[in-house]
C-alpha cells in the first residue's frame, strides 16, 4: 500500500513539473506584450511611427549602438527607455508574414503575429490590430470540412 501511494504521488509530481523553458518563454512573452503596449501608447501620444525589430533583422541592418541588441523599437526616442535585451539568454523571435511589427502611430494597426522560441519551446504573440498583444495558440484554425 505504501509503495503504491509513493508511486502515485511521484506520478502526480512528475506530471505537475513543467519544462523550465516553457516557463521562461511565458515570462518573456508577457514582458514583450507589455513592452508592445507601452510602445503603442507612446507612438499614439507622440504621433511617431514606431516599429519593433527582432535581432535577426537588427543584425542585418546594424545601427549605432544596436549591435548588441536582441531587439529594438525603431522610431521611439532614447528617453522612452524601453529595453533591447531578453531576460533569458537564447530567446529568439520572428515576425510572421512581415519584416517587423508596426506599433503606431495609428490606433488601429494590422493583425500581427510574433513567434518566440527558446530551445524546443515555442510561443506566439498576436493582435487583431485593435486589441492588445496576447499569447495565442500555435494551432492553425480549422476550416469547414
Amino acid at each position: 500500500m505504501v509503495v503504491a501511494m509513493i508511486a502515485l504521488a511521484s506520478a502526480v509530481v512528475s506530471l505537475a513539473l513543467r519544462d523550465p523553458s516553457d516557463t521562461l518563454l511565458e515570462k518573456e512573452g508577457a514582458r514583450l506584450a507589455a513592452l508592445f503596449e507601452s510602445a503603442r501608447a507612446e507612438a499614439r501620444a507622440s504621433g511617431l511611427a514606431v516599429h519593433w525589430l527582432p535581432r535577426s533583422i537588427t543584425t542585418d541592418r546594424p545601427a549605432a549602438g544596436m549591435a548588441s541588441a536582441d531587439f529594438t523599437f525603431v522610431g521611439l526616442p532614447a528617453s522612452a527607455g524601453l529595453p533591447r535585451r531578453w531576460l533569458t539568454e537564447g530567446v529568439t523571435a520572428s515576425v510572421i508574414g512581415a519584416p517587423d511589427v508596426v506599433l503606431g502611430p495609428e490606433p488601429l494597426i494590422g493583425a500581427q503575429r510574433i513567434t518566440l522560441r527558446l530551445d524546443d519551446s515555442r510561443l506566439t504573440l498576436s493582435t487583431d490590430g485593435l486589441g492588445p498583444f496576447v499569447v495565442s495558440s500555435d494551432e492553425l484554425p480549422s476550416g469547414p470540412r
